[in-house]
C-alpha cells in the first residue's frame, strides 16, 4: 500500500506527456527539401531505421519518466506494504503526552489551549487510520507517576484501525483539564518506564502542550531526557496550544492573620491576590464567604505586575468549631487559580499557662486581667496560673502559650519539657524580675546559646532618669508585637516609664535566631525574640507588673501589646498545612478514641464507595487512613466514628497550586534556544498539518530523488550518443583532411 503526503501534486503527472507533444509539434514544423546530397545519407539511415527508433524511443521514456518522478518525489509517496519493513518502514507506535494542567484552561475567543490539543489529537489519529499498521498511547499529564496510583494512560499501544477514531472522540469529549499543575517530566518518566526500549518498532512522540515559561526557561531535565529519546531513535514533535501570554490574577494564599482565635472573637483573614501579568491592576475585588454566607468584599487598590499584594478582612464565628471561608476573584484567563479555601478552627477559648515564681502571682494576676477583663469584653483567652513545679507534674501541649514571670529556679525536669514544648512548635514568654537570677539564666536556661533563653544577663540595674532630652524609655521596632503602635498617635507609649531592667554584657550582639525587638533610651535591650525548633520566645527584661516600670499601671498599649503578644507566640495548626490538589490526604487517628472505620466528602458532596477507608495501624500506634483521590479543589470532609458512639466531622482545605496560573509562554526562538542540540519538529496547533508520511512507513521521496538524478544523467548520455558530432579540427587533419 502507498499513500502520498500532498496529493494534489499527483496532477503534475499530466506533464509526463509533455515530451510526447514537444517531439509531435517537432515533427509537424519539419519540411521536406529535394536534396540530391541526401540521397545517400537517406538510404543509410534507412538501413539503421530501427537502432535509432529505438534510441529516441528510449530517450523519449527516459525524459517522461524523469517528469513523472520529479511530480512523485514532491507528493511524497509512502510505502506501507511489506516492502516498507524491508527498507527502514513498519509498525509505528506514537505516543501522544497531553498537557491537562489548569493552565491549559486558558480561554480566547470562543477556544481554549485544552481545546486545541485535543483538536490536535484529532487530527493526528484520523491521518494514522487512513494508512495503517500504526499503534497509539495516549497519557495525560495529571494521570503520570500519581502517588500510590500510578501511571494511568488513557491508550495503551492501542492499535489505529478504522473505529479507533470514534473512540478516541468520545474520551476527549469527556475530558477537561484537571486542576493539577502537572509537568511534562513526570508523564515522559512514566511513559519511558511503561513502553520500555522501542524493539522492532518506531516511535514518535507528541509534547502537546502550552509551553509555560516555568517550566521550560530552564529545562535542564527535560532536555537530557529528550536528548537520551532522540539518540535512541525516537522522533520528537512539539505542538504549542497557545500563541502569547494573557494576564492572570491568582489567589495565592489564603490563611488566618495573627490573633487570638476563639469562638466570638473577631479575627483578621489574610489573603494574597499575586499578578501574573506585565501591566498594573487596578481596584481588584475578592469576593468573601464564611459557612457558605456571602460577606462583603474587599478591594485592592492596585497590584503592580509581576507582584503580589497582601489584604485583610475580619471574620467572627459566635460559635466553636471549625469554619469555612473561601475567597474568589473575578472572571478572567484561566478559572482554578481564582478560588481559595481554608478551614479554621475557633475552640470555645484558648488556654494560656501563667507561671509565677512569686506565691502572691503579682506578675500572672496582671496578665490574667489582659487575657480574661471580665464584664462583656471577651479575648478568648483563658489563663490558668501556677507555680513551676506545675511543669513537671503535667503535660504543657493543651496550652497555647507559655509565660515564666519573676520565676527564680526551674529543676531539671521542668526545663527540659519546657524545651521541648517550645521546639515542638510552642510559644514561651519571659518576664524577670526580683526573683529572676542571672547565674540561673546563664548557666541553665541560656547555657551560652544552647538553651531557650534568648540571651545573656548581668544584673537588675537602674535606668537614669532623663530631666533634659524627655526621650521615650520604650523604644520599638516594627515587629509584629509592635507593628499596631507603627505611626499611631497618642499610642501612650511615649508615657512609659522603665526604672529598672535586667542589663547585658558589654559587646553583646544577638545570635543568628535572636533579635532585639525594643530597646531602652539608653540603647540598651529590653525585649528579645528567639527562635527555638519550631517555636518562639520572647523575653522581657523587666517585670510584667508596675513594679520595674509603670507599663501595667492605666496604661491601655500594655493590654494591646499582651495581646499581641500572646496572638504572636500562638503556634499555627498543623490541620491548617496547605494541601495541594493531588496530594494524598493522610488523616491520623488515636485507635483508643476512635474506630478505623473513616468516610471520606469531597467538595462536590459525592461520597464514593471508595471514600470508605478502612484505617491501618501506622508505625507510631496510629491508625491511617489516606484518601487518595483529591482531583478538585474545595474542602474535604472527613467523617470519624468515636469509640463513644459520636460522630466527629474534620474538614481539610485542598487548593490549586497558584504558580500554575503564570501564563508567560516561550515563543519557538526562546524555547528552541533552550532545546539546543535536540532534534525536534515544531509546530503550532491551531496551524497544526499532519504529515501523513512521516508518520510511518517509509517515505520514498529522497529513493525518488536518487532516482531522477540517475534518470537526468542517463538522459544526458543517450542524447548525447544519439545525437552527430562533426569530428574536431585536429582529427580530420590527422585523418588527413583539409583545415
Amino acid at each position: 500500500m502507498t499513500t502520498f503526503l500532498h496529493y494534489p501534486l499527483l496532477w503534475g503527472l499530466l506533464l509526463v506527456g509533455a515530451p510526447v507533444l514537444i517531439h509531435w509539434i517537432n515533427m509537424l514544423r519539419q519540411r521536406r527539401v529535394p536534396w540530391a546530397a541526401m540521397e545517400f545519407l537517406l538510404a543509410s539511415r534507412k538501413k539503421h531505421r530501427t537502432w535509432i527508433v529505438f534510441q529516441q524511443l528510449l530517450l523519449l521514456l527516459l525524459r517522461m519518466a524523469a517528469i513523472a518522478a520529479v511530480v512523485l518525489m514532491l507528493a511524497q509517496p509512502i510505502l506501507q506494504s511489506g516492502w516498507g519493513a524491508w527498507i527502514g518502514g513498519g509498525r509505528t507506535h506514537h505516543v501522544v503526552l497531553l498537557d491537562d494542567s489548569f493552565s491549559m484552561s486558558d480561554r480566547w475567543d470562543e477556544t481554549s489551549a485544552f481545546d486545541q490539543a485535543k483538536t490536535v489529537t484529532r487530527r493526528i489519529v484520523e491521518s494514522l487510520a487512513r494508512e495503517g499498521d500504526h499503534t497509539l498511547t495516549l497519557q495525560r499529564f495529571s494521570q503520570a507517576g500519581r502517588p500510590v496510583r500510578g501511571t494511568q494512560p488513557d491508550f495503551l499501544q492501542e492499535t489505529v484501525e478504522s473505529t479507533f477514531p470514534d473512540r478516541l472522540k468520545n474520551r476527549l469529549a469527556d475530558l477537561r483539564p484537571s486542576q493539577t499543575a502537572a509537568g511534562p517530566l513526570a508523564a515522559m518518566e512514566a511513559v519511558a518506564h511503561l513502553l520500555g526500549r522501542a524493539e522492532g518498532e518506531r516511535r514518535i512522540v507528541y509534547l502537546v502542550s502550552d509551553f509555560r515559561a516555568r517550566e521550560w526557561d530552564d529545562p535542564g531535565p527535560l532536555r537530557k531526557m529528550l536528548l537520551d529519546w532522540t539518540a535512541a531513535g525516537v522522533q520528537v514533535r512539539l505542538v504549542q496550544c497557545v500563541e502569547g501570554s494573557r494576564p492572570n490574577l491568582a489567589v495565592r494564599d489564603l490563611s488566618p492573620g495573627p490573633g487570638t482565635r476563639a469562638a466570638g472573637v473577631p479575627l483578621f483573614m489574610e489573603v494574597t491576590v499575586e499578578n501574573y501579568g506585565d501591566a498594573p491592576v487596578k481596584n481588584v475585588p475578592v469576593l468573601i464567604e464564611a459557612d457558605g454566607q456571602a460577606q462583603p468584599a474587599v478591594s485592592i487598590p492596585q497590584i503592580p505586575p509581576r507582584r503580589a499584594v497582601k489584604e485583610r478582612f475580619p471574620v467572627r464565628f459566635a460559635v466553636a468549631g471549625e469554619h469555612r471561608v473561601s475567597v474568589r476573584l473575578e472572571a478572567d484567563a484561566v478559572e482554578a487559580d481564582n478560588f481559595r479555601w481554608a478551614v479554621v478552627d475557633f475552640p470555645v477559648h484558648v488556654p494560656v499557662l501563667l507561671i509565677d515564681g512569686d506565691p502572691e502571682a503579682l506578675d500572672a494576676r496582671y496578665l490574667s486581667a489582659v487575657f480574661a477583663p471580665g464584664g462583656p469584653a471577651t479575648t478568648g483567652i483563658s489563663p490558668r496560673i501556677e507555680t513551676p513545679r506545675y511543669l513537671t507534674l503535667h503535660p504543657l501541649e493543651p496550652f497555647q502559650a507559655v509565660y515564666l514571670l519573676n520565676v527564680d529556679r526551674l529543676d531539671r525536669s521542668a526545663l527540659a519539657a519546657l524545651e521541648q514544648y517550645v521546639a515542638n512548635g510552642g510559644g514561651v514568654g519571659v518576664f524577670l524580675g526580683e526573683r529572676s537570677s542571672s547565674q540561673v539564666l546563664n548557666d541553665e536556661w541560656h547555657r551560652q546559646g544552647q538553651g531557650l533563653f534568648p540571651l545573656p544577663v548581668e544584673k537588675p540595674v537602674e535606668l537614669p532618669v532623663d530631666y533634659l532630652q524627655r526621650i521615650p524609655d520604650l523604644q520599638v521596632t516594627d515587629h509584629p508585637i509592635f507593628q499596631v503602635f507603627a505611626g499611631a498617635r497618642n499610642s501612650f507609649l511615649p508615657t512609659v516609664i522603665v526604672r529598672r531592667y535586667f542589663s547585658v554584657p558589654k559587646g553583646w550582639r544577638p545570635e543568628a535566631d535572636a533579635a532585639v525587638i525594643a530597646r531602652l533610651r539608653n540603647g540598651a535591650p529590653l525585649v528579645v525574640e528567639r527562635r527555638w525548633g519550631r517555636g518562639r520566645v520572647v523575653a522581657f527584661l523587666t517585670t510584667a507588673a508596675p513594679t520595674w516600670n509603670n507599663w501595667a499601671r492605666d496604661n491601655p498599649s500594655f493590654v494591646v501589646a499582651m495581646l499581641e503578644l500572646q496572638a504572636y507566640l500562638t503556634a499555627r495548626p498543623a490541620a491548617e498545612t496547605p494541601r495541594l490538589v493531588g496530594q494524598p490526604l493522610e488523616l491520623k487517628l488515636d485507635p483508643a478514641r476512635y474506630e478505623p472505620q473513616v468516610r471520606f466528602t469531597t467538595p462536590n458532596e459525592e461520597v464514593s464507595p471508595t471514600s470508605v477507608q478502612e484505617a491501618e495501624a501506622a508505625a507510631n500506634g496510629q491508625l491511617a487512613a489516606t484518601l487518595l483521590n483529591t482531583d478538585a479543589s474545595g474542602i474535604y470532609q472527613a467523617r470519624l466514628a468515636r469509640k463513644d458512639g459520636r460522630e466527629e466531622l474534620r474538614g481539610f482545605a485542598v487548593n490549586v497550586d497558584p504558580a500554575e496560573g503564570d501564563l508567560r509562554v516561550l515563543d519557538y526562538p526562546e524555547l528552541a534556544a533552550r532545546l539546543d542540540g535536540v532534534p525536534h519538529e515544531f509546530q503550532l496547533a491551531s496551524r497544526y498539518e499532519t504529515a501523513v508520511g512521516d508518520q510511518s512507513g517509509y517515505n520514498l521521496g529522497t529513493a525518488l530523488l536518487y532516482l531522477v538524478v540517475a534518470l537526468l544523467i542517463a538522459e544526458q548520455l543517450l542524447a548525447y550518443a544519439a545525437s552527430y558530432h562533426p569530428p574536431s579540427w585536429r582529427g580530420a587533419q590527422a585523418a588527413g583532411g583539409r583545415p
